[in-house]
């Protein structure tokens, strides 16, 4: 048989092509060593934390993990899908581009999950850009202040606790007081031109719900929910904030207004927990190990404002108090201390039926004093006073054991409770600019009775 040979001038310009032509990447893998339904090790190959790994299983699919440390010459890592079927000495091989995710305008009006495949039905959204899933440091020094207010659409938000354009503040609260209607209201009114809202570890019925009635006519077209379901594996829950973390600073680095809204900041800390203890960890506080308490503020000081000609990230984070506890709970202060301030909810409004149920004297917004004028202070300063004292004394006044004239400021709140319980109180759909709230709150509660009233207390 005859073997045509080509003609000798290309035989130089192959060769000079595959000289030419980039050496192949190298592929990294190894096996199976250990496994336990959701934790494994492999033998050592390298790879640093954060990397995505596949994992041969028995005639299905790869099984995905991500790689959490090292130990003996070891890999160490944690199944994004639990129980996967895995035999020992199973292939393990490295997966490019597990450190940095898909970013860009694709994203709004989607709904994806922690992998960044749509839950909505729709195609795969195709992404201009690529950022770091751990975030890309910012100078402290060189970021923009916190000076404009922020319109959450919220009338005591606006009117006594004023957020600011690129602050953090958390809403502290137990189960079943209305965060997730809280956040639902600032998510759907709030003038911000991106809103990013990453449900964490919450009821896939909640999530289901609250999609379907956020991601519908113009706030969705400004909107990218992220849900990660309580049933997904820790390793995904930690993902998927950030995530959303990585979405957001792609969009502030474009000079958006980005308004992001994580529920919750306390099942990220059970994440960690998870992973921490599995680790070998010693539990601390309510078994939660270091790796929480340092993982909380890196998490949080990539939110905020940009720098010079970028745009800001103000974060709202729900804090779950087990059992009401707003004081003693590790996460609760974790959470406090590094956030600019906080929404406390009270059951006891909640029970009688002041919804949203933010308690203004627990409450604080660290950077009010540098968005709103001092007039408007002075006002949101008696208001607080006068519920206050109102909530203080209130059985007592109910008892009969309390005799008009002995507190003037009580019985400015006793006179006027139904015009404060009008201006705290707000329908789930109703709406309140910033303008509005700060009109209701300086006719309530102007400022030359509040600077009198101060006076004589």
């Amino acid at each position: 048989m005859l073997v045509e040979l080509p003609p000798s001038g290309l035989i130089p310009l192959l060769i000079e092509r595959l000289c030419n032509m980039p050496d192949p990447e190298p592929r990294f893998s190894g096996q199976v060593l250990s496994y336990d339904g959701l934790q494994l090790e492999t033998t050592g190959f390298p790879a640093s934390p954060g990397a995505l790994v596949h994992i041969e299983t028995q005639g299905g699919l790869p099984a995905e993990a991500e790689i959490v440390g090292f130990r003996d010459g070891r890999n160490l890592l944690f199944l994004n899908e639990p129980y996967a079927p895995i035999e020992a000495g199973a292939k393990a091989w490295l997966v490019k581009g597990g450190q940095e995710v898909d970013v860009g305008p694709a994203l709004l009006g989607r709904v994806i999950d922690a992998k960044g495949n749509p839950l909505d039905g729709g195609p795969q959204p195709v992404c201009e850009a690529r950022w770091p899933l751990h975030g890309r440091p910012l100078n402290p020094l060189m970021r923009t202040p916190v000076d404009k207010p922020l319109d959450v659409g919220v009338r005591v938000i606006n009117a006594a606790l004023t957020l600011g354009e690129g602050q953090r503040i958390g809403i502290i609260a137990g189960s079943g007081v209305g965060k997730s209607v809280l956040i639902e209201m600032m998510a759907r009114e709030a003038k911000a031109d991106v809103v990013i809202v990453a449900l964490i570890g919450e009821r896939a019925r909640e999530v289901g719900d609250f999609s379907r009635r956020l991601m519908t006519g113009d706030a969705a077209r400004r909107t990218c929910l992220l849900a990660v379901p309580a049933d997904q594996s820790p390793m995904l829950r930690l993902r998927g904030v950030r995530r959303a973390m990585s979405i957001a600073e792609w969009f502030r680095s474009e000079g958006k207004r980005v308004l992001l809204i994580l529920d919750s900041l306390t099942r990220v800390g059970h994440a960690q927990r998870e992973i921490g203890l599995a680790l070998g960890e010693q539990p601390t506080a309510k078994g939660y190990p270091p790796s929480v308490v340092a993982m909380i503020p890196t998490l949080l000081e990539r939110a905020g404002p940009g720098l010079p000609g970028q745009g800001t990230i103000t974060a709202i984070c729900t804090v779950l108090a087990d059992g009401d506890d707003t004081t003693n709970d590790p996460m609760v202060d974790t959470a406090r201390a590094i956030l600019d301030g906080h929404l406390v909810l009270s059951r006891r409004q909640a029970q009688a039926g002041i919804y949203p149920a933010i308690d203004v004297p627990q409450s604080v917004s660290r950077v009010m004093g540098d968005v709103t004028d001092p007039q408007h202070r002075a006002a949101a300063l008696h208001l607080q006073q006068l519920i206050s004292s109102y909530m203080d004394n209130r059985d007592l006044v109910m008892m009969g054991g309390y005799s008009a004239g002995q507190d003037k400021v009580l019985d400015q709140a006793m006179a006027l409770w139904p015009q404060i319980r009008a201006l705290i109180s707000q329908g789930r759909h109703e709406s309140s600019t910033l303008a509005e709230s700060r009109a209701a709150l300086l006719a309530l509660a102007g400022t030359n009775s509040a600077v009198s009233l101060a006076g004589q207390a």
